[in-house]
């Protein structure tokens, strides 16, 4: 929203409405357009996290909630499927538990490093129906990684 108002009042009420962004008089025109540009990236981070993603039989797609190997679906739990797209988007990139905690399970939510342990375990396990357990890989002292390469 752009506007001649800066009141917070008017700002709340601009964000309750659904406004992404609110610049109000008088502003310069880089502001302007670093205010575009981030909504723009905001845009296209929800975007990319709705496509499939497939690795070698691997895929999930997101928007169904569906994982799939050979054709044939894979049955996970929420935990375990947010736990595989988280880690199939960053594909080689090593997460902590501690990151893995932030990213899926949320900042605000206090639960033991362990639990993704336990969580790693079962998506391994329903993923070893297909073979597929092979691609989340246990890096020593450091986290998990997802990987299409060869242990």
């Amino acid at each position: 929203m752009l506007t001649a108002r800066g009141e917070e009042a008017d700002k709340v009420r601009g964000f309750e409405a659904g406004i992404d962004d609110y610049i109000s008089k008088p502003f310069s025109i880089r502001e302007l357009i670093a205010r575009i540009h981030a909504v723009l990236r905001r845009s296209r981070s929800i975007d990319e996290d709705s496509q499939r993603i497939q690795v070698d039989k691997l895929q999930i797609e997101p928007q169904m909630h569906r994982v799939s190997a050979n054709g044939r679906e894979i049955r996970l739990g929420p935990k375990e499927f947010r736990l595989l797209h988280y880690l199939m988007r960053r594909k080689e990139r090593v997460h902590s538990r501690e990151q893995l905690l932030d990213r899926v399970w949320g900042e605000a939510v206090y639960v033991e490093e362990r639990t993704v342990d336990v969580h790693i375990r079962r998506l391994r396990k329903a993923l070893a129906v297909e073979d597929c357990d092979r691609f989340i890989q246990t890096i020593r002292g450091s986290g998990y990684r997802f990987s299409g390469k060869p242990v």
